[in-house]
């Protein structure tokens, strides 16, 4: 094959569809990437707004909706742009910039999921250390190890890609991935295979610790119906997150390396696109409904606003109607002077 590594730009596939059903696509694509933001920054906001919510839980929870938020910049702008375009593009530093900010962030999203799973465990299994565990210090060590241990593992992948020399520059996906570029190497990438294979070995570690977990977390509130509660309360978010977050990195994975031009368009599209869509969105929303401290204040911040505008218009009402009494009253005393006067 010839060497078409000077090519800077590749070609993205996935959205063979017709115009109407382009604007009709982008339409929905802007009310689901709105709508991420939206609960993403409510909880971000209420929990660092409320100092109640200052706790290692929440602080985690906060961690993962910004997590989510940073993911989802990376693809729904582009993805959005390419609806309204008739050529879907993009530049060769534009693409590892997308694969460093998606992949980035769904290996933070495994970290920071892995030290709520220590949090809970320290919670339930290990209650009266908690608070001599859980520091602030811990914390302020735990938070950016979640993002600066994926950034590296990432920046390394991409300087393994860069030395490649390509022979193509068509990727079979809605957005840029890894995997994708390096099956466009002109020479070997054995390299390349060796390092995914490393971090994989690497990645079970904390799936591996997360099922540990949750089986000492089971096994303490069988003995405690008040660990039972906080299970419920607490544990079980952490658990539907985790879990719709492993079936979307599977879906991810198993496209990545074995989906085939074979499998219907939509199809491809669904499992390449499952853990860009359903975790950012899910998440907020089941923390927010699930953690009744945060669904309380959520709840609380609205019902202020509510009661405020009422007031607001309540007052508003007073003073037009006490400004039209002294108006009437001012024009009677000018028509009917004497009148009022004898009166």
């Amino acid at each position: 094959m010839d060497n078409l590594s000077h090519h800077t730009i590749f070609t993205l596939s996935g959205l063979n569809v017709s115009r109407t059903h382009k604007y009709i696509y982008f339409a929905l694509t802007l009310m689901g990437y709105f709508s991420i933001i939206f609960f993403n920054l409510t909880l971000i906001v209420t929990i660092l707004l409320e100092k109640s919510l200052h706790q290692p839980l929440y602080i985690f929870v906060c961690n993962l909706c910004v997590n989510g938020l940073y993911g989802t910049a990376g693809f729904y702008p582009k993805l959005l742009a390419d609806f309204l375009s008739d050529s879907h593009v993009i530049s060769y530093s534009g693409c590892l910039i997308q694969v460093f900010v998606i992949y980035s962030s769904r290996l933070c999203e495994i970290a920071n999921l892995t030290v709520m799973a220590y949090d809970r465990y320290v919670a339930i299994c290990r209650p009266l250390q908690y608070n001599s565990v859980m520091t602030p210090l811990l914390i302020g060590k735990l938070i950016p190890f979640a993002w600066i241990c994926p950034s590296c593992s990432l920046i390394l992948a991409l300087l393994l890609t860069i030395r490649l020399p390509l022979c193509g520059y068509h990727i079979e996906k809605l957005y840029c991935e890894n995997w994708s570029i390096v099956k466009l190497s002109c020479i070997p990438t054995t390299y390349d295979h060796i390092y995914g294979y490393i971090n994989i070995a690497v990645l079970s570690i904390p799936v591996f610790y997360v099922f540990y977990s949750y089986v000492q977390i089971i096994a303490a509130c069988r003995r405690s119906q008040n660990n039972q509660i906080k299970f419920m309360n607490t544990c079980l978010p952490h658990l539907l997150t985790f879990t719709n977050f492993m079936i979307a990195l599977f879906f991810d994975g198993m496209y990545t390396r074995y989906g085939t031009s074979d499998m219907p368009q939509s199809l491809r599209n669904i499992m390449s696109l499952e853990f860009l869509i359903i975790p950012p969105l899910f998440n907020p929303i089941i923390y927010g409904l699930k953690l009744h401290q945060i669904r309380r204040r959520v709840y609380s911040i609205f019902s202020c606003h509510n009661i405020t505008q009422n007031e607001c218009t309540v007052n508003c009402c007073q003073k037009k109607l006490q400004e039209s009494t002294v108006f009437h009253h001012k024009t009677l005393n000018k028509i009917y002077p004497d009148m009022i006067l004898s009166g």
